[in-house]
């Protein structure tokens, strides 16, 4: 229902803004590719230059994919490998999305923000503990 409100809608106790859709939605063909291909290299330095874990995996990652590279696997196990390390650069990069957003939100101690960034950072570590796993299976059966 639609109040004085500023144009919200009510939903029990809650109070919906109105949506209203991005003016980049909108692009198709090679503009959106274009776009979205700098907006995803804004994601990506932007957590370079405000992630130090970010900053840390990706320097991890410049040491294991030429050593992937090298070492003696075949091309699937090497693909295995460059792909574990990989992961875990696009986790923590969700991660700090959702570490970003909750802050946004808000900077209160809260239940619910803290939960969401104990799984993001859940998430990384998973990604972590499977990059050794895959490359000993990979190397040594």
């Amino acid at each position: 229902m639609d109040g004085a409100d500023g144009g919200r809608t009510t939903h029990g106790d809650l109070a919906v803004a109105p949506v209203t859709e991005s003016p980049y939605k909108g692009k198709t063909g090679f503009r959106r590719i274009r776009n979205a291909l700098f907006y995803s290299l804004d994601g990506f330095l932007a957590a370079f230059r405000n992630e130090d874990a970010f900053r840390q995996e990706v320097a991890l990652a410049f040491v294991l994919i030429p050593a992937a590279l090298l070492l003696p696997a075949s091309g699937a196990g090497k693909a295995l490998m460059i792909a574990a390390v990989l992961l875990v650069l696009i986790v923590e990069l969700l991660n700090s999305g959702i570490e970003a957003v909750t802050d946004r939100v808000s900077l209160d101690n809260h239940v619910l923000a803290k939960r969401a960034k104990d799984m993001g950072s859940a998430a990384v570590l998973l990604a972590l503990v499977n990059v050794p796993i895959v490359w000993l299976l990979v190397l040594f059966g």
